[in-house]
């Protein structure tokens, strides 16, 4: 019973863990219009390596919720719960569905390479379709004009993001796993 008990507190820790990553990461955008370039979705591929898919997106919760209650912990440091109704707002909430998504398929193929990438593409275009669709309804502009503003500028870095990932990610699951601080690489 308490070897469970220190696993949970182990696994709640590595949440806030990489919430408080995410919380750091975040904030760090460069204004190139209404939609911002952001760390954030490097911290949650970061986060899924680390954790895996459940804890992983868990700890984008976590952070989701610290900035939702007005801790200064988005883009550009903001927060509150005028950000997610904002022009990005459905940014936020797809990276929920990118955490899933890609979580999955890196659990799934045990970060392998080429699934692994797969899966984070396939996540970020579910979380550029939400935010596409909410900057459209929020800016009044098509769907291609919310996307020529909020996707394809983008592509390049989230690309190169998910390289940086795809090298580092397994490589920090591994020696985790290695020094016991996550379990199976979980």
């Amino acid at each position: 019973m308490e070897q469970k008990n220190k696993t949970n507190v182990r696994e709640m820790a590595l949440i806030a863990l990489m919430a408080a990553v995410t919380c750091i990461m975040g904030p760090l955008s460069i204004p190139i219009g209404v939609v911002p370039i952001s760390l954030t979705n490097l911290a949650v591929y970061l986060a899924i390596y680390v954790l895996g898919c459940k804890r992983g997106t868990m700890s984008y919760c976590v952070y989701l919720l610290i900035g939702l209650v007005g801790i200064p912990v988005f883009s550009g440091f903001t927060g509150g719960v005028g950000k997610l109704f904002g022009p990005t707002g459905g940014y936020l909430i797809g990276f929920i569905f990118m955490a899933l998504i890609c979580g999955w398929l890196i659990d799934k193929s045990a970060c392998k390479l080429l699934p692994s990438f797969i899966g984070m593409v396939l996540g970020t275009v579910v979380c550029y379709a939400f935010g596409t669709a909410w900057l459209a309804y929020q800016g009044g502009m098509s769907f291609y004009a919310a996307m020529a503003a909020g996707v394809l500028p983008f592509i390049p870095g989230d690309l190169a993001k998910m390289v940086v990932a795809a090298i580092v990610g397994p490589q920090l699951r591994r020696r985790l796993a290695q020094a016991g601080i996550v379990q199976n690489g979980k």
